[in-house]
């Protein structure tokens, strides 16, 4: 059986405070630092299920990032057109993100409250 959320993501007021604390919370319970973008950092045991990201000039209602697991790129690109067809604005078409790691295919759209919503598949290549 394949999870719901595949990764989910919350913006922060101070980026290198937030880092701090969750590198030691979140080390109590086997999860690591992953992934280290400029703007935003994945933790997790095996690959980056939580990210921080900087959300400093967003003010106190920031977006939230929540990532649906999708079982092949074409039910991203189906996730991603009846998104659209409801009147979600795109914020990334789908397409291959190698800077996050080989395979992953992701599209993403801003939600009616304006939270980055994304479907991913972690595949290997082209389907």
């Amino acid at each position: 059986m394949r999870p719901v959320i595949d990764h989910f993501g919350i913006n922060c007021a101070d980026l290198a405070a937030s880092a701090h604390f969750y590198d030691r919370v979140l080390a109590t319970l086997g999860m690591r630092r992953l992934l280290d973008h400029e703007v935003a950092l994945g933790y997790g045991r095996d690959f980056p299920a939580f990210w921080i990201g900087s959300g400093a000039a967003e003010g106190p209602n920031r977006e939230t990032h929540i990532a649906f697991h999708a079982g092949s790129e074409d039910e991203v690109r189906a996730f991603h057109e009846a998104a659209l067809a409801l009147g979600a604005v795109e914020l990334h078409a789908p397409r291959l993100w190698p800077e996050y790691h080989e395979g992953y295919f992701g599209a993403f759209v801003r939600d009616p409250d304006g939270n980055n919503v994304e479907a991913v598949f972690h595949g290997g290549g082209p389907e």
